[in-house]
């Protein structure tokens, strides 16, 4: 009697950890390439590291940093969710969040393999 192959039920997570700089356009796109490159490495599930725009800031509190958040949904996760469709890949993102006026909160998104905005 012959054998089916086994499916394979191996989901494969990547992980972007990154030295970053003072400029979001250059880490942002540091970033796109690394989920293009992850992507093509067959993996299904990419998660990015805290707040992957800037530089780490959340060690003290300096009201210019507020001037990073962003709202969510908007342009940082609608990109995010162009290059996951593209890609066929789950994307696990941290942003700085300006929820409302003088609120800001550090907060993960998270975008389906299909494009699709599913959350913070």
């Amino acid at each position: 009697m012959e054998q089916k192959p086994k499916e394979s039920h191996t989901l494969r997570v990547g992980l972007i950890q990154q030295k970053n700089t003072d400029s979001i356009e250059v880490n942002f796109e540091r970033t796109i390439n690394k989920i293009n490159e992850l992507s093509g490495k067959g993996v299904h599930v990419i998660c990015l590291q805290e707040l992957f725009l800037s530089l780490y800031f959340c060690d003290n509190q300096d009201e210019s940093n507020f001037d990073l958040a962003e709202p969510i949904p908007g342009l940082t996760t609608d990109i995010l969710c162009d290059l996951a469709k593209r890609n066929k890949v789950v994307i696990v993102a941290s942003l700085f969040e300006n929820r409302t006026k003088g609120i800001y909160h550090n907060s993960t998104v998270v975008i389906d393999a299909d494009g699709k905005y599913l959350g913070k």
